[in-house]
């Protein structure tokens, strides 16, 4: 899942990248409310969640909330803050943010909160997704085919992940790039095949038919029909 970090301490903004990455988020951090603004209104890029610093420069964290709900985009929204009064509470609350976390905070608190967040939308409300017979759990970080458990890396879990999110889509290479490394990192130009080709030979490794086909001059797609069936 993509989030996008929006806090203008850079200790702490790179501390939170990196707990969140851990984590495993994909995380793009912005430092001031300008380049929040691009992200969140440019950039075509599929959030699941924004972290959003009240006190920016520029564009504050309480005006970009109130620019989403303006154009009726209701991306989760926890907002982070040293206001303390059960005003400012209200305030950023009814300015559309979802949830409200204090500084100084525990990253597993902030982590908790997120999950929380996520939890919200119908299709996360089960912690699983389930294709055929490929099941993916959050809250454990799994995965199973067939009851099996596969060993996935980080990257792959996110790259399955995707892929069970748009069952039978074709996605291109530019798609998954875009989705799973954060904006203004240039992979190589191989890394989408590469991470492909690792994920489906671990889908692979019981006989299975490897469902994640290859569609040629345009991107790659999850076939449900096959996501567990042996050879």
């Amino acid at each position: 899942m993509r989030v996008l970090l929006v806090e203008d301490e850079p200790d702490l903004a790179h501390a939170l990248k990196e707990a969140l990455e851990h984590a495993g988020y994909v995380v793009d951090l912005a430092l001031d409310g300008e380049d929040a603004c691009a992200y969140l209104l440019t950039e075509p890029i599929p959030y699941s969640l924004a972290v959003l610093d009240w006190m920016l420069p520029g564009v504050s964290g309480l005006e970009l909330c109130q620019l989403l709900r303006s154009k009726g985009n209701a991306l989760p929204v926890l907002m982070l803050t040293a206001k303390d009064r059960l005003t400012d509470k209200i305030t950023g609350l009814d300015a559309g943010a979802d949830d409200y976390l204090i500084k100084p905070f525990d990253i597993p608190e902030l982590l908790a909160r997120l999950r929380a967040l996520l939890r919200r939308p119908p299709q996360l409300q089960s912690h699983q997704l389930k294709v055929g017979e490929l099941e993916l759990d959050y809250n454990t970080h799994s995965v199973q085919q067939q009851g099996e458990a596969i060993s996935l890396t980080l990257k792959e879990f996110q790259l399955l992940e995707y892929f069970m999110q748009h069952p039978n889509q074709v996605l291109s290479s530019e798609q998954i790039r875009r989705r799973l490394w954060e904006t203004g990192v240039e992979p190589t130009s191989n890394i989408v095949a590469a991470q492909v080709r690792l994920l489906r030979r671990k889908l692979t490794s019981q006989g299975h038919k490897p469902p994640i086909e290859t569609v040629f001059g345009v991107g790659y797609r999850l076939n449900s029909s096959r996501s567990g069936v042996p050879d």
